[in-house]
């Protein structure tokens, strides 16, 4: 995998092979914008670097962090030091350097990290979303953890063309 990595990325170890990352207190909204895009990000705004660094070890994770110091330390396994402060050149610079090139948006909650899964009855949701949302959009998804609604509006439509811009990509994420 080194062969594909640009020089001024720091990357450790080779990468689990279904990718499952837990992003540092600097990351939060990184970690929001992966979750969009399906993949499984935890996010703890207050935890420790030993925290953080049991988690990804007992759970086969990646850490995605901006502490050069916490790179240092022993018992990381895997890790994706992130250089830039705007969060879509972060996501940028996770999906390029880990060459993530599959998306499955909308599949994850980008609050809780919980699975979403489609509501079978619109009615069960009646009352949960705005009435106007209610009546003009068929599909919706519910996180199985938190219980949060989700629906196809104009948002995923900006970040994938925010997305495009910024990977240069021609084709549909």
């Amino acid at each position: 995998m080194s062969n594909s990595l640009k020089p001024d990325r720091e990357i450790s170890g080779s990468p689990p092979h279904n990718f499952k990352f837990i992003a540092d207190a600097m990351l939060g909204r990184l970690a929001r914008w992966l979750r969009f895009l399906g993949f499984d990000v935890l996010y703890h705004r207050d935890i420790s670097d030993l925290g953080l660094i049991r988690i990804a070890r007992e759970q086969d994770r990646y850490i995605l962090t901006r502490d050069t110091r916490l790179v240092k330390r022993k018992g990381i396994k895997y890790f994706l030091l992130i250089h830039s402060d705007d969060p879509f050149q972060q996501l940028a610079e996770v999906l390029d350097t880990l060459n993530l090139k599959r998306y499955e948006l909308l599949s994850r909650c980008v609050k809780c990290n919980g699975l979403l899964t489609r509501v079978a009855d619109k009615q069960e949701i009646g009352g949960s979303v705005p009435e106007y949302v209610f009546l003009h959009f068929p599909v919706f998804m519910k996180c199985s953890d938190c219980g949060r609604i989700y629906w196809k509006g104009t948002h995923p439509e900006k970040f994938i063309s925010n997305l495009r811009d910024i990977l240069n990509v021609e084709k549909d994420c």
